[in-house]
């Protein structure tokens, strides 16, 4: 199989050419027709974009220093055309995965290991589901699994401990479970698009009481002579990077205690994406005080960060979910994914649903305990997400 195919590893985004990474990125970006894309798959997911990591790394908030080293491995034809890809890197520490695997650094640390170097295939800093082994179109299973291959001969040329696919697709996961890969399971909470024609239609779907809540939370998130601005696009200038950069920064310091992207990474999507970008920012007596962060796919809508220099009651719902349900309504985008954990989402209309990840451990004891543990954290997670159908917002019936 192996010899019709070349395996090498690219160093940085720069080296792959832009308009062949985005072939096996996003095959299906130009499509009209949600059936000709692959089940669960997105027709484009700007994570996953040239554009989108070109602006990590160009930027710096990827690269050395950062412990996220780029090392993504590409799977080539005898002419040097892409035919697969997975964006990699080679990680020092566990920071910014949202996938957490502290314990089995611990553990292995303490069985005189060494847990770092790991092979993170991932979009850093990001919780959101995506292709990760991007696989151009009619290029078969076969390219898929040369760069299975590929990453595991990287995992032992550059002594690694394990390989960490992280928010794959369903069908990605299933196949790489397939290739002897440890399955894990987590759980976000998504808006679900049923087809709702504005956001007081969405409302009718709910309990009543939680109607009420919402529309509450809505008119008190505007008191005190706060405004809401939707900007997409060109309407986005630097200013409005300055000030959302500031809310991000003294978020992400409080969270984080060291925020992961820099000022100039907002600039290079700001360059890079603008069509894909929706920036809502909250302003109050003449100067903005708050704002959030999504990105556009062509099937979702990505809610990313949030800041404030203001505290205020519900304006974090409102910037946050409220908006976001809105925008997908008003564009027929199937679904916003507000990011990582959140119990409060479930009250706003927001469900539980399953992520996935992947896990190759070299050390086979190590292996084994993983793979126990996991099968009972998959268990646990069914149990959760069966809980919160229960207790969703949704009228009964």
């Amino acid at each position: 199989m192996t010899s019709q195919f070349k395996i090498r590893i690219a160093p940085t985004i720069r080296e792959i050419d832009a308009r062949q990474w985005d072939a096996c990125a996003n095959p299906d970006a130009d499509s009209l027709n949600q059936a000709e894309a692959e089940p669960q798959e997105e027709r484009f997911n700007p994570f996953i974009s040239h554009a989108f990591l070109a602006a990590l790394e160009e930027s710096g908030s990827v690269g050395r220093g950062s412990g996220w080293l780029p090392a993504h491995v590409l799977v080539e034809d005898s002419a040097g055309r892409l035919l697969a890809a997975a964006p990699t890197y080679l990680k020092s520490h566990s920071m910014g995965e949202y996938v957490f695997d502290h314990a089995w650094a611990d553990a292995y640390e303490r069985a005189g290991l060494d847990y770092y170097p790991k092979l993170q295939v991932a979009v850093p800093f990001t919780p959101a589901t995506g292709r990760r082994l991007l696989v151009a179109r009619g290029a078969g299973d076969e390219a898929q699994a040369a760069l299975i291959l590929g990453l595991r001969k990287w995992r032992e040329q550059a002594q690694a401990s394990s390989i960490h696919i992280t928010f794959p697709t369903k069908a990605e996961w299933l196949a790489l479970g397939e290739a002897g890969f440890l399955l894990r399971t987590g759980q976000q909470f998504h808006f679900v698009n049923r087809g709702y024609e504005s956001f007081e239609n969405f409302l009718s779907d709910l309990a009543s009481r939680k109607r009420k809540m919402i529309r509450r939370e809505r008119k008190d998130s505007l008191a005190d002579g706060i405004t809401i601005e939707t900007l997409t696009g060109t309407d986005i200038g630097e200013a409005h990077w300055d000030a959302f950069f500031k809310f991000y920064t003294d978020t992400g310091a409080r969270k984080w205690g060291h925020p992961y992207l820099n000022r100039r990474f907002f600039s290079e999507i700001g360059n890079r994406l603008s069509p894909h970008i929706l920036l809502v920012l909250a302003k109050r007596g003449g100067r903005y005080i708050a704002g959030a962060l999504n990105l556009i796919g062509r099937d979702a809508l990505y809610g990313r960060y949030w800041g404030a220099i203001e505290e205020h009651p519900f304006l974090h719902f409102e910037a946050c979910y409220y908006q976001a349900i809105d925008y997908a309504i008003a564009h027929k985008l199937k679904r916003v994914e507000a990011g990582a954990q959140g119990e409060h989402k479930l009250a706003r209309g927001y469900t539980a649903v399953t992520t996935y990840s992947a896990h190759d451990i070299a050390d086979p004891r190590f292996a084994t305990a993983i793979d126990d543990y996991l099968t009972r954290e998959r268990l646990a997670i069914d149990e959760q997400i069966a809980e919160y159908a229960d207790l969703g917002p949704f009228k009964k019936g």
